[in-house]
């Protein structure tokens, strides 16, 4: 969907005098600001709910530290909790945002989620520490679906492709340079840190957030509650049996049930949304073919994606010998080059043409990932393969999230943004759960000191994104014809 540029800001009418000229200027500067202000707090929004998605793994040791008591088991709860809440809310909490209003729900989101990060700094006992990053995985839920609302509300439509890009840039930086930056704060201060530098940057997007103009009721209903309560527990089970499938074990009863129930109750949500006036999956998204296939390409990209950033930094501490630091460190300039990748493709690249930035930016990872297969080994390289290589990985990962992004977005009308975005997003999580799933199946086969597990993991990178680049050309033909 492609949209006319507004007229320029400084061009008056004829039939204008001066004082219409200097109120339309006003107006249009005063728009500007705005736009501006919603893409800050929203992509700082958004930092840190995907900061929190992986800076709290380089804290383990440190934790395991100050909780000898608590086991393995108990400790991965710190992970999951946050991660099962915040794929099982997405798409519940873009459609809440819808009708209650985004401004309204990104206020409450983000404070939540600054409360929760005060009590998990604060937390005096592992159970403590579980309940506190739940209590962030629902407030991260709330805040990302409503973030990408207040941005695409406030931008006039002629910019929304860049604001898009700007906004995935953040995301995609801060999912890469979590490790980086947990590893620094905890080496300085403790695992505690990562947590309590949450709280300023919080209190200043609540602030911030508070000035924009909120947007009014659409009048659409509250999803249907048991719907909604089967879409979260489906989600939830497919994702926390996924998660916790290493550790269990693929074969045991407890993993199969979480995935057997998560199906069936994913299923049962569906069927209820096709026959419910409103639905807690908005069926008729799909019905766009553009959204329906940046929806596949987004579950694609994000299992090859999600899958290469926890294995490159397994890599470089078990196969190197890197110190988590040093392996944070080493990744980070991945992070820089998928925020180019993204601002590149969100400035430069025509909306009718963002199915190619999809099939390049999936391409270009896809054959980084396989460069990683053919050219690493024991032997440290990191000048002459790793960073290279790496910076090309992450050019694609910002030039492919952006252009799913901007394609699902241009697919919705302005009062579904959230609706849609957080059905994009959720499909990106359940993604990302399928291709930790597969790099836990592959590493269980090789020792944790063997290369060749995580050679066979960046090939299944590889052939996942080479999926998601496929997918590319049936985004520009179904843009092209039927809605």
């Amino acid at each position: 969907m492609t949209t006319a540029s507004p007229p320029s800001p400084d061009a008056v009418p004829a039939s204008a005098g001066p004082a219409d000229g200097e109120q339309a200027r006003q107006s249009s500067a005063a728009a500007s600001a705005t736009a501006k202000l919603a893409l800050l707090v929203a992509s700082g929004a958004t930092f840190l709910a995907v900061l929190d998605t992986t800076v709290v793994n380089i804290a383990f040791s440190d934790l395991r530290t100050d909780f000898p008591d608590a086991s393995l088991s108990q400790l991965t709860w710190v992970v999951t909790a946050y991660t099962v809440l915040f794929a099982a809310l997405l798409a519940v909490a873009g459609r809440v945002a819808d009708v209650i209003g985004r401004k309204k729900l990104f206020l409450w989101s983000t404070a939540l989620f600054t409360l929760a990060s005060l009590l998990s700094g604060l937390a005096a006992g592992v159970e403590m520490l579980v309940a506190a990053r739940a209590l962030q995985g629902v407030a991260a839920a709330g805040m990302i679906p409503s973030a990408l609302g207040l941005v695409l509300q406030h931008t006039p439509p002629a910019r929304r492709q860049v604001a898009v890009g700007v906004w995935g840039a953040v995301g995609s930086m801060a999912a890469a340079v979590g490790p980086s930056l947990g590893g620094l704060l905890v080496d300085a201060w403790g695992w505690r840190s990562v947590f309590l530098i949450n709280l300023p940057v919080g209190v200043l997007i609540v602030a911030l957030a508070a000035r924009l103009t909120a947007d009014a009721p659409t009048g659409r209903r509250l999803p249907d509650p048991v719907g909604t309560l089967a879409l979260t527990l489906g989600v939830g089970g497919i994702v926390f049996g996924v998660t916790q499938g290493t550790e269990w074990g693929w074969g045991s009863g407890r993993v199969l049930a979480l995935l057997v129930a998560g199906a069936v109750l994913l299923v049962a949500a569906l069927a209820l949304s096709r026959r419910h006036a409103a639905p807690a999956v908005e069926w008729d998204l799909w019905r766009s073919r553009v959204f329906a296939a940046t929806n596949v390409a987004s579950l694609l990209f994000g299992a090859a994606m999600y899958s290469y950033l926890l294995s490159s930094l397994l890599f470089l501490n078990a196969v190197w010998g890197y110190s988590e630091l040093k392996a944070g460190l080493a990744v980070t300039p991945g992070a820089f080059a998928a925020a180019v990748g993204a601002v590149v493709v969100g400035r430069r690249v025509a909306p009718h043409a963002q199915w190619a930035a999809v099939v390049l930016g999936s391409a270009l990872f896809g054959l980084s990932c396989g460069a990683m297969y053919l050219l690493l080994g024991t032997e440290r390289q990191y000048a002459a393969v790793w960073l290279p290589i790496g910076v090309l990985a992450g050019l694609g990962i910002g030039a492919a999230l952006t252009a799913i992004s901007n394609a699902a977005t241009a697919s919705l009308e302005p009062h579904r943004f959230a609706s849609g975005t957080g059905l994009l997003m959720t499909t990106r999580q359940i993604g990302g759960a399928l291709g930790i799933a597969v790099l836990a199946a592959i590493l269980e086969r090789h020792h944790v000191l063997d290369d060749q597990g995580y050679l066979r993991v960046f090939l299944s990178c590889a052939i996942g994104s080479v999926a998601a680049a496929l997918v590319g050309p049936a985004i520009r033909s179904r843009a092209h014809g039927a809605p």
